[in-house]
């Protein structure tokens, strides 16, 4: 008779002794078995060897790290701090389709695509026409990504509706598709000078940018998938607009833009074009432009706010605040100063290339085992190897410490060997021990502008072509250039 059975066996005896508490027969007869289970335990014990214990008592004083879910490095996770994640996930779709059968069948991508074709109404991109005969229809996609904040939390499904502009015919379909972007040293002296002025800088993101760009070019594209209308099948969209994916939309988005700033008294950059400037008063706000995405700043607080209205009366904004994330630059500003650090995409890097469980490095290159061709050496993937490069290449814009493991690394791309990938993965193992690493700019100091080269002779183990002057002449030259351009674009700040 199994315990359940005795268990109703005592029940219909009445053998309760005291209501809400548990049978006294059911208690002995469990108590009889714990007895039992431990009597046979401990025999079975005296049977094994010392040492060697059966599963049945064998404890471990840490639980199993393989039956551990999720990464325990994490630390805890309170209800505090996954509450932006629960919140989001309840009203977010957590997939990414990769084509419109799949997003069809989520209701939060419906209803994405939905709000892309409401912002074309609003912007007024198109009008449905009859297609015209002799022109070239170009056709539609649909893009669907998951908007990430600085933490990786998914923030927002967004379906973006783009033309094929690989059909699009020059000369008849486009003309001048030129547009200039900010480089990534233009954006850390913006930085560092907002530290040294000792103001914030906020950033704003115009809602589907590209679509507030005026068309010169006659273009007609098709009716996009899942919303053709029922009772004109057959017609075309004539766009007033510029829709992404065309050819010249980054150009006309920035000409409208520019425009804009310009008759509002704001002044172009004399080298950097995507960077605005106004002065009031003695007082000036800066404003620099990566597509569709703006930083400003002023040395007046009323300035932004003026600012932040003008552009909200012109543009739908999609956010706009304090500066925290830009380019996959992550920036902190306090009192003391600023910082940048790409903390997200190293994580990110080291997880891409299975360094998860590596161990860390104190330094990002060795000194005993020089890097060179290693003919003799075995070959490894190229595309692998690139990858890694270009990555790290693009992680020096915050982490200046591995520029010259990177870039000589960068030297072997056409042929690495085991050597060389010996060489990159122990940057990312560097990388790992360090990942929150950047730059620091503190608040009311020196402005100054310093620059180094470094040369030597027949450096090369392998060739021992350089010679000391020609060396130094190369070195200095890049040197100077770069200098010669950042002192001009401080010019624009006021800076001499």
């Amino acid at each position: 008779m199994d315990k359940l059975s005795i268990a109703k066996a005592s029940k219909e005896d009445g053998a309760l002794e005291n209501d809400g508490c548990c049978p006294g027969g059911i208690q002995e007869i469990m108590e009889a078995d714990e007895n039992q289970e431990v009597q046979q335990n401990e025999e079975a014990g005296d049977a094994q060897p010392e040492g060697n214990l059966p599963p049945a008592i064998r404890y471990l004083r840490d639980h199993p790290a393989d039956q551990i879910i999720g990464d325990p490095r994490q630390g805890v996770q309170t209800r505090s701090k996954n509450q932006s994640t629960v919140l989001h996930s309840s009203f977010l779709s957590q997939m990414e389709p990769k084509k419109f059968e799949e997003a069809i069948q989520d209701q939060h991508w419906i209803d994405a695509m939905q709000e892309e074709l409401n912002q074309f109404r609003r912007c007024k991109v198109w009008e449905l026409v009859p297609k015209p005969r002799g022109h070239n229809i170009i056709g539609t996609k649909w893009i669907y990504r998951n908007k990430l904040d600085e933490s990786g939390i998914i923030v927002k499904n967004k379906a973006r509706l783009v033309a094929k502009g690989y059909r699009q015919e020059e000369g008849i379909d486009f003309d001048q598709t030129f547009a200039p972007v900010a480089r990534l040293e233009a954006i850390r002296i913006f930085l560092a000078y907002a530290a040294y002025q000792d103001f914030k800088v906020y950033q704003m993101d115009v809602k589907s940018a590209f679509l507030n760009g005026d068309l010169k070019e006659e273009v007609y594209v098709e009716q996009p998938s899942g919303f053709v209308d029922p009772l004109k099948p057959d017609s075309v969209y004539k766009l007033r607009k510029a829709l992404y994916g065309l050819k010249q939309a980054p150009r006309a988005w920035y000409e409208t833009l520019s425009t804009f700033l310009i008759e509002n008294k704001f002044s172009r950059g004399k080298i950097d074009k995507t960077l605005f400037l106004r002065e009031s008063k003695g007082k000036i706000i800066l404003v620099q432009i990566y597509v569709d995405d703006i930083i400003f700043g002023s040395t007046e607080n009323n300035l932004c706010k003026k600012f932040a209205k003008l552009m909200q009366g012109k543009f739908e904004m999609s956010s706009m605040g304090e500066l925290k994330f830009f380019l996959g630059l992550q920036v902190r500003q306090t009192d003391d100063g600023l910082s940048i650090s790409q903390s997200k995409f190293t994580k990110e890097l080291i997880k891409k290339y299975g360094m998860e469980s590596s161990s860390t490095m104190r330094t990002h290159m060795g000194t005993s085992i020089p890097i060179c061709k290693d003919e003799a050496g075995k070959p490894v993937d190229e595309s692998l190897y690139r990858g890694i490069v270009g990555s790290l290449l693009y992680l020096t814009a915050s982490r200046p410490d591995i520029m010259y493991a990177t870039c000589v690394c960068a030297r072997y791309q056409a042929c690495p060997k085991e050597s060389h990938y010996t060489a990159v993965k122990r940057i990312l193992r560097y990388l790992k021990g360090t990942p929150n690493l950047g730059l620091w700019y503190p608040r009311n100091r020196d402005f100054l502008l310093t620059g180094y080269s470094d040369a030597d002779f027949a450096g090369c183990r392998e060739d021992r072509k350089s010679t000391t002057a020609e060396s130094e002449y190369v070195a200095a030259g890049s040197c100077c250039a770069q200098l010669l351009w950042m002192q001009h674009q401080l010019k624009d700040y006021g800076i001499r």
